[in-house]
């Protein structure tokens, strides 16, 4: 004869554990930087983006060179105070300082890898 509740029991632990594993790996690829850096250009695009979990999303125009193909970089802005930051520097060339965060892993926390920290308007 089949134990019902023990394996009730046995199914619900099992879910519980799943459920730590998985809180634990996403606290972790949100705290823990795979790298970091600088990005030099001018905002491009910068909105509010998602249906259920909305999240400022931007793109930065990098020109090394005049005259030469422009590269586009991604990034997500988490900080309140960044966000009002970026809005302001539109237009403007700016510098960005971002951490990249690998293996996150939905997009309710950003479309990209790339979380700017700061901010700095060039003149």
């Amino acid at each position: 004869m089949i134990n019902l509740k023990g394996l009730i029991k046995y199914f619900l632990l099992l879910a519980v554990i799943a459920g730590a594993v998985f809180a634990l790996y996403t606290w972790a690829s949100l705290n823990w930087v795979y790298s970091s850096g600088e990005r030099a250009g001018y905002v491009q695009k910068f909105s509010l983006k998602g249906y259920v979990c909305k999240t400022w999303e931007g793109e930065i125009v990098l020109v090394s060179m005049p005259g030469t193909q422009a590269e586009k970089f991604v990034f997500t802005v988490k900080d309140k105070a960044i966000v009002s930051k970026v809005n302001d520097s539109l237009g403007k060339r700016v510098k960005i300082y971002y951490e990249e965060h690998k293996g996150i892993p939905s997009s309710c926390f950003g479309e990209t890898a790339y979380y700017v920290k700061d901010l700095q308007i060039l003149e």
